[in-house]
């Protein structure tokens, strides 16, 4: 996509926010007929904005997102919703194993090792609620990279603020009710790991559902997890 001029079908769409069209050529059709019905947080972990938005268009790159979210709310697009943009690399989401072809990747500008401001809080909060309401996605099919892969992934880290976005209705929080099988309940929850990726796990689970917890397993790790499973099974 060489035109800077955004399509009119998407500048429409997406007019709330008013993106900022910057295209990137790393992108291609959904497989298979996909369409997105999971959206997937990443942090960039490069010192501006800008320069992880031009690494994103970068042919040297290999790697694209949908949006990017500046510290100051500023959101550039890089690729159209309806094409598959290289975000997720390896890793799974429930049934979904190529989660390019099923997802919008949003990349937000942030080293992971700092808070993310307001403006850049609230900016997310309208791309996300125009993202779920175009495309159906209820609020627990937004997770972040690091949920659908643990351990090799682990933004948008343990300072992002998920509780922020469960009050709007953009994402969920877990409930506990009583322990069960931690490892079990993960996979159906929607976490694809294996007994020796527990503790990639556990790391990815606290921090977005229990932040600040330490130590080892335990109940209440069981019995959050338990109520994600029971409530929101992963399809």
């Amino acid at each position: 996509m060489g035109s800077r001029a955004l399509p009119r079908g998407a500048r429409l769409l997406i007019r709330a926010l008013d993106p900022i069209w910057f295209p990137s050529d790393n992108f291609g059709p959904r497989r298979y007929g996909a369409r997105p019905d999971l959206v997937v947080l990443h942090y960039t972990a490069m010192k501006t904005a800008e320069a992880a938005r031009d690494w994103l268009c970068s042919p040297e790159a290999g790697v694209s997102a949908h949006y990017v979210l500046g510290y100051d709310g500023t959101c550039w697009q890089l690729v159209t919703e309806e094409m598959r943009a290289w975000h997720a690399g390896l890793g799974a989401w429930g049934s979904v194993e190529e989660v390019n072809s099923r997802s919008i990747g949003i990349e937000i500008a942030n080293t992971g090792a700092e808070p993310f401001p307001e403006a850049q809080m609230a900016a997310l909060e309208v791309l996300l609620s125009g993202i779920l309401a175009r495309w159906s996605i209820p609020p627990e099919r937004v997770i972040g990279h690091a949920c659908m892969a643990p351990g090799r992934k682990i933004d948008p880290g343990p300072l992002f603020d998920w509780s922020r976005l469960v009050t709007k209705g953009l994402a969920v929080r877990a409930a506990p009710t009583e322990p069960g099988d931690f490892l079990k309940d993960a996979w159906r929850f929607g976490y694809r790991v294996t007994p020796e990726q527990l503790p990639a796990l556990l790391t990815s689970f606290r921090d977005r559902f229990r932040p600040g917890a330490n130590g080892p397993l335990d109940d209440t790790d069981r019995a959050l997890m338990a109520g994600l499973a029971t409530r929101w099974p992963a399809a």
